[in-house]
């Protein structure tokens, strides 16, 4: 089976060059292509493929102008072609909206370095051989098994830290463990992050006072950023000659931003994992509509930070590691409405209300547990493989 490992690296200096001379190569080929399908598009209307406006980069683009391209992987370069020509694709299928220019500030762009020799992605306890950058010191010892046969490899940036994910071919191994009989149903919301049927309740960490005050940190790094820009442009200076200050400030908010999605994914990751531990026979979740529960201007946010997706992508994986049965229940079953004693449904029921109170036979609990336990048990869902 193929795993992917992601580790933190140290590179030294020269190294450190070479990955930014790298990656602004990609971004600026990136956009290239960009600019250069919109003229075709314009002059010609037809499509530019991939492979097309590889020949016309190495071809005619290079030897009139911007030598310095070749200065980097070529195997990089052509990676970077091949996901603009995919994010293209993806806009004529309708999957996605129209590709969007990188910003050097967003750091989005990755190096792309396959396997082409023997001593490529050469793998040690304390350090990894990547292709064109040698040997890098790994900050986490022995993580990346030895045995492994590396396939590819990224290296990417975030908030002044370098990273490396490697493809690798290991053998697949599932852990021999009884599983209970019985299931469980896991209910997401806001006010609690989670609330399952056996009792169980995860609080949300974005009321913590430790995120709090990151957030707060982050709000006034943001002002601050917004105050220098504005300054730029009362004295009539372009903004994006930006000075040093600037810079700072902007590595700020970014170390900020990467902390507090640390902090998130980590307590997602926490709880996949402690819901494992449990051994359940099953696991059923609801199948939210995030995007639509996003155009609430008032709960956006808050639903945003509580990172439902990354859950879901995770407790599959989890569960699928253990053979764990996965059940997502459909989006417009009434897990809140309907009582889990006598199993009436009572259609007036409010966002406001947190108890559940049934008019039928007067059973009284908490909302979002009776929702867990209708989750357990209904009927109407679809088993992820």
């Amino acid at each position: 089976m193929k795993k992917v490992y992601f580790v933190e690296m140290k590179p030294k200096t020269e190294q450190i060059v070479k990955i930014h001379k790298t990656m602004g190569v990609c971004r600026y080929v990136y956009n290239l292509y960009l600019s250069k399908n919109k003229e075709v598009y314009e002059n010609e209307n037809r499509f530019m493929s991939g492979y097309e406006f590889s020949k016309w980069l190495n071809n005619v683009h290079t030897k009139q102008q911007d030598q310095w391209i070749k200065e980097v992987s070529s195997k990089a370069v052509k990676k970077s072609i091949m996901n603009a020509e995919k994010a293209f694709k993806n806009f004529f299928k309708g999957k996605s909206g129209f590709p969007q220019y990188k910003k050097k500030k967003n750091e989005d762009v990755k190096c792309y370095f396959p396997k082409n020799n023997k001593t490529d992605w050469t793998i040690e306890r304390h350090r990894i051989k990547i292709p064109t950058l040698g040997w890098i010191r790994l900050k986490e010892y022995g993580y990346i098994p030895k045995n492994a046969v590396v396939k590819s490899g990224t290296v990417s940036k975030r908030a002044g830290r370098y990273f490396v994910s490697v493809l690798c071919e290991v053998e697949e191994e599932k852990p021999a463990i009884q599983l209970h009989n019985t299931g469980l149903g896991i209910d997401l919301g806001i006010k609690e992050f989670s609330v399952c049927s056996d009792g169980r309740v995860y609080k949300n960490i974005n009321k913590t006072q430790k995120v709090r005050r990151l957030e707060k940190r982050l709000r006034r790094e943001q002002r601050s950023l917004s105050r220098k820009y504005e300054h730029l442009r009362k004295r009539g200076e372009n903004p994006a000659t930006k000075e040093a200050n600037i810079d700072k400030n902007i590595f700020r908010v970014q170390k900020l931003h990467a902390r507090l999605a640390n902090i998130r994914l980590e307590y997602v990751k926490s709880i996949v994992n402690d819901v494992v531990k449990t051994k359940p026979r099953y696991v059923a979740i609801e199948d939210l509509n995030v995007k639509g529960m996003m155009k609430n201007r008032h709960l956006s946010k808050a639903i945003a930070r509580q990172c439902f997706y990354t859950f879901k992508k995770w407790l599959i994986y989890q569960c699928k590691k253990y053979d764990i049965e996965v059940r997502i229940v459909d989006r417009y079953y009434p897990s809140s409405k309907i009582c889990s004693c006598c199993g009436q449904v009572k259609k007036d029921l409010k966002l406001s209300e947190r108890i559940y109170r049934c008019d039928g036979c007067g059973h009284t609990m908490d909302r979002d547990f009776n929702a867990a336990i209708n989750l357990l048990h209904a009927k109407d869902y679809v088993v992820l493989t």
